[in-house]
């Protein structure tokens, strides 16, 4: 007798299967709205005091600019002109002068000087090469049979022994701005040939993208693939 197949379980395992495609398809396009949204909450919510104060000042043509939307606007394009009028004016040499008065004026203040004073340094390192190493490594983390994505923010020299040690620091993911802070001997390091750009993008990417190789293993010559690295060798 013939096996009668159940057309109900058949659109059941399809249904599923289109449900779990339009997640996946949803997924980066969630994420990037919310971060995009987020960032431009953050920017109009700077200017929006700016803005009521412009708004003021129009007169006749305050009714236009007196909605939520106008206002927002408004907040947006001043906020995005005021960092593009800092940029320029550090880029100047009164306005470097002016910084570096800041900055000094910054470190009388109690713990504002620790924090600002860490940021700033942190966004120096990232723009320059440490000495003696790539910036993007792989290091052993948490064991030695397992490599994490590192950025190597400073090297330092062992008092005792002059041994060079890096400071790596591990982001996490999705978000990297939080992370590890490991210090790790320059031989124990392998160094990749990627960009911070390439490495910001694999870890916030969950490793989906990335460069067809890695250099995975220390002293190989060869770079592996990331389908070998993750232990797909193909064979049925």
């Amino acid at each position: 007798m013939p096996r009668i197949r159940n057309p109900f379980k058949s659109i059941g395992a399809r249904a599923q299967g289109w449900f779990l495609t339009g997640i996946l398809t949803l997924i980066p396009i969630w994420i990037t709205w919310v971060i995009f949204t987020f960032v431009l909450e953050q920017l109009s919510a700077l200017g929006r005091p700016a803005a009521r104060k412009v708004t003021e000042y129009l007169g006749p043509l305050a009714g236009w600019f007196a909605g939520d939307a106008m206002q927002t606007a408004l907040a947006l394009i001043l906020t995005l002109s005021f960092i593009l009028l800092i940029g320029w004016a550090t880029s100047q040499f009164i306005g470097a002068r002016l910084l570096t008065l800041f900055d000094r004026i910054i470190q009388w203040i109690p713990l504002v000087e620790k924090i600002y004073g860490a940021t700033k340094k942190l966004l120096v390192a990232m723009q320059q090469k440490p000495d003696g190493v790539q910036r993007v490594v792989l290091i052993s983390f948490p064991h030695e049979e397992m490599k994490a994505v590192g950025i190597v923010t400073r090297t330092l020299t062992d008092v005792h022994t002059g041994e060079k040690i890096a400071a790596v620091y591990v982001p996490t993911t999705p978000v990297p701005t939080s992370g590890y802070l490991e210090l790790v001997p320059l031989d124990q390091i392998i160094e990749t040939d990627w960009t911070l750009d390439e490495a910001m993008t694999f870890i916030i990417s969950g490793g989906a993208v990335a460069r067809d190789t890695i250099n995975f293993r220390r002293g190989t010559g060869t770079p592996i693939t990331l389908a070998e690295a993750l232990g797909d060798t193909g064979e049925t």
